[in-house]
């Protein structure tokens, strides 16, 4: 049976790097914007009787990303594709998970239940509450970035690092991280004023004269990480510090608020083209060997 992988807009680098680690040429597909905002698909490669893999982040501008998603998932299905997995590296409403008001709706339900209606399979990596995998009206075969970050960060790891999460919803998976890398850790509580407004109430663990380690799922606007930055130097941690993340999406003024501090280096994923890096030190590892590997098994189940 032949399989077919098509690329939205929001991550051609991994999308070529994705078909090279499965031995296969890009599905030909055609996307543009109409005038009106409009989006325009084709797909025009032949699909009929294949498995469909179609790559695409749903990070900013989230909404048009996942738009079309959909319409590229539509096109295939109508030209006969006999499955469709939907590959998301990163999956955008994630955080949308449960109500906190009861004013809200659930997101994240709402955009598994849209994409459900036209797959059969979603792929995603490193969602920022795994429950999403548990109210998915599709199989959703969850993937995770920290085996591959936690190895690219090992050549720098020294006995006097400490693996910190900037806040409890972290813990597990620092947690993870210590495991892999043989690190202790430390833990941070927070107070969430609003996405780029922070306060921390207390630094748990030993960080002072520590090089310390800042690990989360993702930066979105550098607010959690500008906080936990400020409290460990005030906790006596050493000036200099490196994060882990899976998905740097690098939103707003994220950039500019993190230059400003004694960042040592980012190692991340390419789940994302981040918007903006300015001067910050990022290194990043390409998810591509990982995503083929699971793909295949897929294939052969």
């Amino acid at each position: 049976m032949d399989t077919v992988l098509l690329s939205g807009r929001s991550n051609p680098v991994l999308g070529g790097k994705l078909a090279a680690a499965l031995g296969l040429k890009e599905g030909r597909c055609l996307i543009k914007d109409f005038a009106d905002g409009e989006i325009k698909v084709e797909v025009k490669q032949e699909v009929a009787g294949c498995h469909v893999f179609i790559l695409q982040s749903t990070a900013s501008p989230t909404g048009q990303n996942l738009l079309e998603l959909l319409l590229l998932a539509d096109a295939a299905r109508r030209r006969g594709a006999r499955t469709i997995t939907l590959v998301i590296p990163y999956f955008g409403y994630a955080r949308q998970d449960r109500r906190v008001s009861g004013e809200e709706p659930v997101g994240a339900r709402l955009m598994t239940d849209l994409l459900g209606t036209r797959c059969d399979r979603i792929v995603a990596i490193d969602l920022h509450n795994e429950a999403v995998e548990g109210f998915a009206s599709v199989p959703l075969l969850h993937l995770s970035a920290v085996p591959l970050l936690a190895e690219a960060y090992r050549r720098y790891r020294s006995n006097d690092n400490v693996l910190v999460a900037p806040d409890s919803g972290a813990v597990k998976l620092v947690q993870r991280y210590a495991a892999l890398l043989k690190l202790p850790v430390a833990t941070i509580e927070k107070i969430r004023k609003s996405d780029i407004d922070v306060a921390v109430q207390a630094v748990t663990g030993e960080v002072k004269d520590k090089a310390v380690v800042l690990v989360d799922d993702m930066i979105s606007t550098g607010g959690t990480m500008v906080a936990a930055i400020k409290a460990l130097h005030e906790a006596g941690a050493r000036k200099e510090i490196s994060i882990i993340t899976s998905h740097c999406l690098m939103a707003g003024q994220a950039s500019a608020r993190l230059e400003q501090q004694p960042i040592q280096r980012v190692i991340t994923s390419d789940s994302v083209i981040p918007q903006k890096t300015g001067s910050l030190p990022i290194e990043i590892s390409s998810l591509a060997d990982g995503i083929a590997d699971a793909l295949q098994g897929l294939l052969r189940l």
